[in-house]
């Protein structure tokens, strides 16, 4: 199954004013802000649920480890640091999804 197009949709809401492109890559969709990273939805098949992919940057990822949700980003057997896996539980709400995004694009601003 692949990443929830209504998951996406609600990323997309958040960013509307950011998106400068978004690719289809590492199994799921990812939002590009100012020709970076961002974050991304994609769907774990482990856990059978969506996830976000959200890029924090290393002075604030060990603080946003203990969210909700909220783990090392892992797709080969090393950690990507920096970046985060947000299970469904850690996204469900606007608010938790407004949060999310505040992170990922308070952090893509300093890579201007």
């Amino acid at each position: 199954m692949a990443y929830s197009e209504f998951q996406a949709d609600r990323i997309r809401f958040r960013l509307r004013q950011n998106i400068t492109v978004e690719k289809r890559m590492m199994g799921g969709l990812i939002f590009m802000v100012n020709g970076a990273m961002c974050l991304g939805i994609d769907y774990d098949k482990k856990e059978n649920e969506d996830r976000l992919m959200v890029r924090v940057g290393k002075l604030n990822y060990i603080a946003l480890l203990g969210q909700r949700g909220s783990g090392p980003m892992d797709f080969t057997g090393k950690v990507l640091n920096g970046f985060l896996f947000v299970r469904a539980d850690g996204f469900d709400t606007d608010a938790d999804l407004d949060f999310w995004v505040k992170m990922a694009l308070e952090f893509n601003s300093l890579l201007t």
